[in-house]
């Protein structure tokens, strides 16, 4: 039973990540593919529609973590106090700039939104790649099961850390790239004219640097715990995501190719889903590791809810996914076809 949530709860974070991870791409990238206000505009319309549907999977993330791990996320919450609102700040400012900066015709108006709305995306990026080095290099939880974060102590990953140290850095910038790399890929799938040949060369630049980086995480996380590797390799669902990150990348490459524009969007979407699959395999069952005292870390069974409960609340989850499901699939078909610049473009969503 408790297997189940930590999958379920793990599925959530990947649909966020893969879903609003292309949106934050294509956020950062905005003002290097579109060097027109008509341009900018059009990469606003190919999120446009669907931007704030993708947070409801962290919602979703939040809610699980509510019913299935209460404990954890009281600890988390507590303990990421400062980052939690960097978070809620971001996406509101990137919000109100993607529905304010359509609304008045002044060039000043619109790039000082248009401003906002990619530092918005790029300190998203940061913060959600500082959070997932945070949890796979462990926070300095004590033996009551607490913990707080600064910013940042003596920048070393051992001991009393903070949320920014050498590790979570290197994580941090993996993920922009990486998720400025899917942006990339989207707005290929997505756009046409310019826009396209300029997301086009930006992602063929942008997937030659994430191997580079991914080796480089790759040797820092067994440097900090080598247990993460014997976790995937042990576990079924480790050797799955290790399909899905080396498929997705072959994808990658392979679909940078004209008119293979879905193909190497399907892979970067599989390399993103690898990546957290490979990470959620290797950590079970810690959920938050210690860098204090490995004793004092909290896993998912030490954690979890009543058994009735998880029982009674995974009889309703799969009747609110299956019509999430349905509903998805409708709103992708609708919004499938590439988006042309028109009118549409030009008004605020």
């Amino acid at each position: 039973m408790i297997e189940i949530w930590y999958g379920i709860l793990s599925f959530m974070l990947v649909m966020f990540l893969v879903l609003e991870g292309f949106d934050f791409g294509a956020g950062m990238l905005q003002q290097v593919v579109g060097k027109t206000e008509a341009e900018r505009r059009l990469v606003i319309a190919v999120i446009g529609p669907l931007w704030s549907w993708h947070e409801v999977w962290l919602v979703g993330f939040g809610g699980t973590l509510l019913v299935a791990f209460p404990s954890i996320m009281t600890a988390s919450f507590a303990g990421f106090y400062l980052a939690f609102f960097l978070l809620l700040w971001s996406i509101v400012l990137r919000g109100v700039s993607i529905e304010v900066s359509g609304h008045i015709e002044d060039s000043m108006w619109r790039t000082a939104w248009n401003f906002v709305f990619v530092a918005s995306n790029i300190l998203l990026a940061v913060l959600v790649g500082a959070a997932l080095g945070n949890v796979l290099r462990g926070v300095p939880l004590g033996p009551d099961g607490k913990f707080a974060l600064s910013f940042f102590t003596n920048f070393a990953p051992f001991g009393n850390v903070g949320i920014l140290d050498w590790y979570t850095v290197s994580v941090a910038v993996f993920i922009v790239v990486t998720l400025a790399a899917h942006g990339a890929n989207g707005l290929i799938l997505k756009t046409e004219g310019p826009v396209y040949e300029r997301s086009r060369r930006v992602a063929g630049l942008l997937w030659k640097i994430v191997p580079v980086l991914l080796a480089i995480i790759t040797v820092e996380s067994y440097y900090l715990r080598p247990a993460l590797f014997s976790g995937i390799m042990h576990q079924p669902f480790g050797w799955l995501g290790l399909v899905g990150v080396f498929g997705g990348l072959i994808a990658v490459f392979t679909g940078l190719q004209p008119k293979r524009e879905k193909f190497a969007f399907i892979g970067s979407c599989a390399f993103i889903a690898g990546l957290m699959i490979a990470g959620a395999a290797g950590a079970f069952p810690i959920m938050l590791y210690s860098t204090l005292a490995p004793e004092n870390s909290l896993s998912a069974y030490q954690m979890s809810a009543s058994g009735y409960g998880l029982a009674v609340a995974l009889v309703w989850w799969p009747i609110a996914a299956i019509f999430a499901a349905f509903y998805f699939m409708f709103i992708y078909k609708h919004y499938s076809s590439k988006v042309k610049p028109s009118e549409d473009t030009q008004r605020p969503y």
